[in-house]
């Protein structure tokens, strides 16, 4: 059961923190951002080299980890809300939104948001894996998010880029200024691509201050390694505050930010989502 006492006063702190940051920013983005702390968008790995099994581990997985009592209470730790959206990709122009910018300002909003993703089906299993096209079209999703305080995309992945242009290409040609993205990068090794996947997440995809890499090992672990990288995304960023605790199954790597050039503009195909799905998981009373 959570107490009510510590969540309210992590929630008193956290306000304290986020009047002071809004202090420092021009009177413009600070009265469009007040409702919103971060525009977090998460991008799944559909490419040819997850199987059936494998996907449904992921997409499952991904569920529960939203619906985690620790990622939910990091959702609500804050008077302000999430936004949250979630994109499959694999060549280059197969992307797909599974659940288009949403506003989880209600526990009822997180439970709806996670039924559509366990009730979601894949797009496509014969594509290669385009991580350039990937993060290009979540950048270009971000254009259409709501004013948010910060900006962070998730992007995970069992393999390198083999198609079209790759991440370095990417963060010169869209608008990456003010999005970190993190990594949850899937490690089987069971190719030989895979062996060297951990540094090359390191060195090609880690994005922006405070981007960090997490390591799922295979798609079996694919929830709990979502569960800790939701929760430490989604913690208030307070100076002194430390990552979470010590897990010998991960591995935390952050990279410094790094300078990238003017962005472009892209033609992208979004496809309609429908919200009235009013399915909602069976979740245990607190």
């Amino acid at each position: 059961m959570i107490r009510a006492r510590p969540i309210r006063a992590a929630r008193a702190s956290f306000s304290v923190a986020f009047s002071m940051i809004l202090t420092a920013l021009p009177a413009q983005a600070t009265a469009e951002a007040q409702g919103c702390r971060l525009a977090l968008a998460l991008a799944m790995d559909v490419s040819s080299s997850v199987d059936a099994t494998e996907d449904a581990l992921q997409r499952r997985g991904l569920a529960r980890a939203l619906l985690s009592p620790d990622v939910e209470r990091a959702f609500f730790i804050a008077p302000q809300s999430v936004a949250l959206a979630v994109y499959e990709w694999s060549g280059r122009y197969n992307q797909k939104m599974l659940l288009n910018w949403t506003m989880i300002d209600t526990p009822e909003a997180l439970y709806k948001a996670a039924a559509t993703l366990a009730n979601s089906e894949r797009s496509t299993s014969k594509f290669p894996t385009a991580l350039g096209y990937a993060l290009g079209y979540g950048a270009t999703l971000f254009q259409s998010a709501p004013p948010c305080l910060y900006q962070t995309l998730d992007l995970s992945g069992d393999g390198k880029n083999n198609e079209g242009f790759g991440p370095a290409q990417a963060y010169n040609a869209f608008a990456f200024r003010d999005i970190v993205v993190n990594g949850l990068a899937i490690n089987a090794a069971e190719f030989e691509a895979e062996t060297d996947l951990i540094p090359y997440y390191q060195t090609e995809v880690l994005h922006g201050p405070g981007a960090f890499l997490e390591i799922a090992t295979g798609y079996a672990d694919f929830e709990r390694a979502m569960t800790r990288k939701l929760e430490r995304e989604l913690s208030p960023p307070i100076l002194g505050q430390s990552a979470p605790a010590a897990d010998t199954r991960t591995r935390y790597i952050t990279k410094a930010p790094k300078s990238r050039g003017p962005g472009a503009q892209i033609l992208s195909k979004y496809s309609e989502f429908d919200l009235s799905n009013n399915v909602r998981p069976a979740v245990a009373q607190r």
